[in-house]
């Protein structure tokens, strides 16, 4: 929990076997975490997640700090078919640098992203798991097939609308291009009804020096029907910027379609160390969606059948009388 990634009622995404889509009752959101979920947000549904950060920057090494905020947004479009989304996402950042004597303010777009995810395998898709009606044990067992994650690709890419290098840390010779691709392969693993692993794997800014492998681990686990919780570790590995992330914090869900987040994080080094916290919000506009009902195929047990036979048959012989 996107994310994080949002689990609230995430059962329904599952349970039900006659829904084939990805919609779901209640908006699922990758706020307040980095990390994006497999799972599209519906044909036709447009949906916005944006916030507000302080952020606060300390170089030991080059003995500067930075303090200001950041606000992003992301904007998800369900197209075409249920398994795709198109995503826009921006980063603006606002900030006092200082470095020993001199000062500066600094602003700019920081991250402008476009891209598109596609949901390639999902585990629970025309899988329906019948119940064992004579041994609470057999229903309550460990199942492996939670090991099993959904699958999703992303492709998109980075647009450099920011001047003179402001906010990556790589040497001032080395400057950024106006374009760079970015890939990402999504699993997500569900436990239960109640929690969520969702990993990020990308290759960022390929071809450039500033081209990195990132991570995102992402854990949510739903508190109620209202409140999540998660916790989250990202990490960079590129030539000039290696590190790690710690977030945490928590969304609630205040209607089916409008969700509230506050989170923290910090890195784990001093070069620079980083600390930022903030608020979020998500919205949800699904008036053009259309929701598609259908039987999947095997998912309807013996005795489903053998009740419809019956139904049948005394339609049939009410008709006849």
């Amino acid at each position: 929990m996107k994310p994080t990634t949002n689990i609230f009622l995430f059962a329904t995404l599952f349970a039900s076997v006659i829904c084939n889509a990805q919609f779901t009752d209640e908006v699922n959101s990758n706020r307040p975490g980095k990390s994006m979920m497999a799972f599209s947000v519906g044909k036709n549904v447009i949906q916005a997640e944006t916030g507000v950060n302080y952020i606060k920057e300390d170089h030991e090494t080059l003995q500067y700090n930075a303090k200001g905020f950041n606000a992003d947004l992301a904007i998800r479009w369900g197209f075409f078919k249920e398994e795709l989304e198109i995503i826009g996402e921006l980063q603006y950042q606002k900030d006092k640098y200082t470095q020993l004597d001199y000062s500066t303010d600094r602003s700019a777009l920081r991250q402008t992203i476009l891209g598109a995810k596609y949901l390639f395998y999902d585990p629970f898709k025309n899988y329906v798991e019948k119940p064992n009606l004579y041994s609470w044990k057999a229903n309550h067992r460990f199942k492996w097939r939670q090991f099993i994650p959904a699958l999703a690709g992303y492709v998109g890419a980075n647009f450099n609308l920011a001047k003179d290098n402001l906010f990556n840390y790589a040497p001032p010779d080395v400057v950024e291009p106006s374009f760079s691709p970015k890939a990402m392969i999504i699993a997500q693993n569900h436990f239960g009804t109640r929690t969520v692993l969702v990993t990020n794997i990308a290759y960022n800014k390929i071809g450039t020096d500033l081209a990195s492998i990132d991570y995102i681990l992402t854990l949510t686990r739903g508190i109620n029907q209202n409140l999540s919780v998660f916790v989250e570790n990202q990490g960079y590995n590129g030539k000039y910027y290696s590190d790690g992330i710690v977030r945490l914090g928590a969304a609630f869900l205040y209607e089916k379609n409008m969700q509230f987040d506050a989170s923290i994080g910090t890195n784990i080094k001093n070069t620079p160390g980083i600390f930022y916290g903030g608020i979020g919000f998500t919205w949800r506009f699904t008036k053009n969606y259309q929701e598609v009902k259908m039987d999947k195929p095997g998912t309807r047990s013996k005795l489903d059948k053998k009740m419809d036979k019956k139904a049948d048959k005394k339609k049939r012989k009410d008709e006849v009388e």
